[in-house]
């Protein structure tokens, strides 16, 4: 496969810029995932502290049964919600090599250009897979947080019911 030998500049930053547009796409989802990060953990810090008043709150005799039971409650959905943060954080992991995978495959669409390297093509399509891949894992990742998170809030009301 000769392809290093009829490329022009041109056909060169177009084989550049498929890469370049996934990680500006990674960069999107990337971005959703570090706002979901920041809710998460801001209801982990508001949930702790509630659980840390109540637990201040048990040693006395006015502690009610319903307090109790949102104290169980707090347990659950912080454990839950740790869980969920695991999630995220593999999310953005993922989205955050694919974005280097494909740095990386643009970079050397571009170095097999200008130094005519030959036979370079499958290494450079494999990284590209590689990071579609990883682009992919991250989604499956977010998906699998979004129903985490839902469970979390079914869990809540059904406390209160």
């Amino acid at each position: 496969m000769d392809i290093v030998k009829n490329f022009s500049i041109s056909q060169a930053i177009q084989l550049m810029l498929a890469p370049g547009l996934m990680i500006s796409a990674c960069g999107l989802l990337l971005l959703g995932m570090n706002n979901k990060y920041s809710l998460v953990v801001n209801r982990i810090r508001i949930l702790n502290e509630e659980k840390r008043r109540l637990f201040s709150k048990a040693g006395q005799k006015d502690f009610h049964t319903d307090e109790n039971v949102r104290l169980e409650s707090l347990s659950m959905q912080l454990r839950k919600l740790v869980f969920r943060v695991k999630l995220v954080r593999n999310a953005v992991f993922a989205y955050t090599s694919a974005v280097a995978l494909f740095v990386i495959t643009s970079i050397l669409i571009g170095f097999q250009y200008f130094f005519k390297v030959e036979n370079f093509s499958y290494f450079i399509t494999l990284l590209f897979l590689l990071g579609m891949l990883s682009v992919f894992t991250g989604v499956v990742f977010a998906a699998y947080e979004t129903i985490k998170g839902y469970d979390i809030i079914r869990l809540e009301v059904k406390v209160d019911e």
